[in-house]
């Protein structure tokens, strides 16, 4: 039996299914790595964020999600190299499609019609998306927005429905507007996570306050 097109599952019904252990029998998704490029990249070496939005509300399946990975990993390692871009799969697979197989074959002497709105049994796993919810991110040097725009467009015709590419005012991956992020970072609040920061609060000890700020980037 082949597999069914993607407009099958394409909306959300009711509440999900996730895997649990009254749910077994489950197949991995599709999609395994969900960070590429230099994910060890200080903050400060990736100011700009471009990101993919959905537009409706819907249902992406890991075989979509894995493609539009591929997809956008290969024009940025193209444009920018393997250490110019860090790009980030922002939503995870977890609800379980199910399918109600019936025998539709050659060599059935009739079409099999089964019982209708059968539940039916584990098939596939997908990614419950909401409307303006970010799908996909790539933070990258300036020089190379424009070929990080154009992964994404690439990447959003892997899925259905509707997309849209927005360059942020975000600095990089820490949800940060650049204006809020350059004035913490000015008045040494902003402490070094890896690819995003943790404001210092001004709380606490006095003592506590200056060994934060001791360490901050």
């Amino acid at each position: 039996m082949g597999r069914r097109p993607g407009r099958c599952y394409r909306y959300q019904k009711n509440r999900g299914y996730i895997k649990s252990k009254y749910c077994r029998g489950v197949p991995d998704p599709k999609i395994r790595i969900h960070d590429i490029g230099k994910k060890s990249a200080h903050v400060d070496e990736f100011p700009c964020m471009i990101y993919l939005k959905s537009l409706a509300k819907e249902q992406i399946s890991s075989e979509a999600l894995e493609t539009a990975r591929v997809t956008a990993n290969k024009h940025m390692f193209g444009a920018a190299g393997k250490d110019g871009y860090h790009y980030r799969v922002l939503i995870h697979p977890y609800n379980v499609l199910r399918i109600n197989k019936m025998l539709s074959c050659a060599g059935a002497d009739r079409l099999q019609t089964g019982m209708r709105g059968a539940f039916g049994k584990p098939y596939g796993l997908c990614a419950r998306v909401d409307m303006n919810q970010r799908v996909l991110a790539i933070r990258t040097k300036p020089a190379f927005v424009k070929h990080a725009v154009e992964a994404l467009r690439r990447a959003k015709y892997k899925f259905p429905g509707n997309y849209e590419v927005v360059v942020s005012n975000e600095y990089g991956f820490t949800g940060l507007q650049k204006e809020i992020y350059e004035d913490l970072k000015n008045k040494k609040l902003l402490l070094n996570r890896g690819d995003h920061v943790s404001i210092i609060k001004e709380k606490g000890s006095i003592a506590h306050f200056a060994r934060m700020r001791e360490r901050a980037i």
